[in-house]
């Protein structure tokens, strides 16, 4: 008995020209994903050799072999995932001029969000303070941290000693104080000097001196 076999057609496949054009978009946008993740893998490599430069004796007590290094790493990246690279390294730069101990995620964290609240690093901080104005209460602050560490440190001792004397100075007061900003704290504006629209009759020398001594205490110079 002959076999009447029924012809198979092979099945022919739909165009999928939207499948592809969704395929490629959510190829691209995990591709930069990983891109973005690989610059912070970077970044957190580069924050370690910065404190092993730094902090040598520290660094190497910390992560004294390669298996506890990279635990630290994945645990610093996970930890600062949401900042950008950029952030990240400029919070271990801070960390570096402000502190002369090695830094906790704890501190990473708020170091790297410090650019988020506008704070300078502190030799530009310190920088900024030596070269304002007087009075100082009425120049236009970057940011209001630098005239709180500025008064603390005392604007005549800022002004009459070199750097390597008066930085860590105010290194130190700036340290402070931007622990507090970080902290929630919100810093008050000094109160600005104005000039009298009616001065009057001239003031005598004693008058004059004794003003100068009132206005030189005020302003802290």
């Amino acid at each position: 008995m002959a076999i009447h076999k029924t012809p198979t057609t092979t099945p022919t496949s739909a165009p999928a020209t939207g499948q592809s054009a969704t395929y490629s978009q959510t190829q691209t946008g995990s591709e930069q994903s990983q891109e973005l993740l690989n610059e912070k893998k970077r970044a957190i490599n580069e924050v370690f050799a910065l404190f092993k430069l730094n902090y040598h004796n520290q660094f190497s007590a910390a992560f004294p072999d390669t298996e506890t290094l990279h635990h630290a790493k994945r645990l610093w990246l996970e930890a600062l995932l949401a900042f950008a690279p950029q952030d990240i390294m400029q919070g271990a730069k801070r960390a570096i001029l402000q502190s002369e101990y090695l830094p906790t995620v704890h501190k990473m964290l708020q170091l790297c969000a410090a650019g988020e609240n506008g704070l300078p690093e502190a030799r530009a901080a310190y920088r900024e303070a030596c070269n304002a104005p007087s009075p100082k209460t009425n120049y236009n602050w970057s940011h209001l941290a630098i005239y709180h560490a500025g008064r603390e440190s005392n604007w005549f001792f800022l002004a009459n000693n070199p750097e390597s004397i008066a930085y860590p100075v105010f290194a130190e007061h700036y340290r402070k104080i931007c622990e507090r900003v970080l902290g929630g704290e919100k810093l008050t504006a000094p109160e600005q000097l104005k000039l009298e629209e009616n001065p009057g009759s001239p003031l005598s020398k004693e008058e004059n001196s004794k003003r100068l001594s009132e206005m030189r205490a005020k302003l802290g110079i």
